[in-house]
């Protein structure tokens, strides 16, 4: 009884000590995958993608990123479905499988195996509202594999804004300035032609300006992200049925012979017809050979 008891408190601290493992590892796996996810989340995110609302700076953010991934279709969709939620859109997507490799192999005497390698790629261009920029990133990030390239830039163009608004102001004062003169001044038909060939000038620089400015906002409000998402090599095979050859509808050699001697009496006929279609030339042959003897002889 006393042995009975000691094997019993042998087997408890095993199984505690079983136990405690157990639960270091089940926690080493998840500070593992937590450490992954952030990781994963910092290679695709930066500071750059951060919107500074307190700041009066205006960068226009661009974020170029190529990356593998498990499916390119699947990852598609699903990037597509995070930037229609954060409110951007898809300007650009090109989908497409390249063929590495083709090759067939006949397994039987109707049979062909068919069986092609091939790659998938797509490229993509979003556009999504600055403030969501960061938050985009790393939504992406559990359709990332394997991260080759990440570039995130951030360029300041408070100062080019700042000039555009100053050009469009000098310019709307020079063209009201030039207006009051033809209004006041202009006499003569050429100096108002002239002087309306100026105004109109300074509206198509004004002009110039204000789209400068609202392309140059519009990049300042919305963000360009392009993307290159690639996967492993694919081998696809696939049974195909053989094209049966023209060997199999072949006739018999007896067949083969009959149509030969078909074939050689059409011939000869041809040649006797022909023949005859020369009458007049062998009667006028035989003619001068019946008329030279018999001058001859005289």
């Amino acid at each position: 009884m006393k042995h009975f008891s000691k094997f019993c408190l042998a087997l408890l601290l095993f199984g505690l000590a079983y136990s405690c493992k157990q639960a270091d590892a089940s926690a080493e796996a998840v500070d593992l995958k937590v450490a992954t996810d952030s990781t994963s989340v910092a290679i695709t995110s930066s500071n750059a993608a951060v919107d500074n609302k307190d700041s009066n700076r205006k960068f226009v953010r661009t974020a170029d990123l190529k990356f593998k991934v498990k499916n390119v279709a699947k990852s598609t969709y699903a990037i597509e479905n995070i930037v229609t939620k954060n409110g951007g859109f898809v300007t650009f997507t090109d989908l497409k499988s390249n063929i590495n490799e083709k090759s067939e192999t006949k397994i039987s005497q109707d049979s062909t195996l068919e069986t092609t390698k091939y790659t998938v790629d797509n490229t993509i261009t979003l556009r999504v509202p600055n403030t969501q920029l960061d938050t985009v990133l790393k939504s992406m990030v559990k359709e990332v594999a394997f991260l080759d390239s990440r570039l995130i830039k951030a360029d300041d163009v408070a100062l080019q804004l700042l000039s555009n608004k100053m050009a469009q102001k000098r310019l709307a004062s020079h063209q009201k300035r030039l207006e009051k003169g033809i209004d006041t001044k202009g006499k003569r038909l050429n100096d108002v032609t002239n002087a309306e060939n100026k105004v109109l000038e300074r509206e198509t620089e004004g002009d110039e300006t204000v789209l400068r400015n609202l392309s140059l906002e519009d990049q300042v409000n919305f963000s360009t992200v392009t993307l290159y998402l690639y996967q492993r090599e694919t081998v696809q095979q696939e049974i195909v049925a053989n094209e049966k050859s023209i060997n199999g509808y072949r006739p018999h050699i007896g067949l083969q012979v009959w149509d030969s001697l078909k074939t050689g009496w059409y011939m000869f006929e041809a040649i006797i017809a022909f023949i005859v279609q020369l009458w007049p030339l062998l009667m006028m042959i035989a003619l001068g050979i019946f008329g030279y003897k018999k001058f001859a002889k005289k």
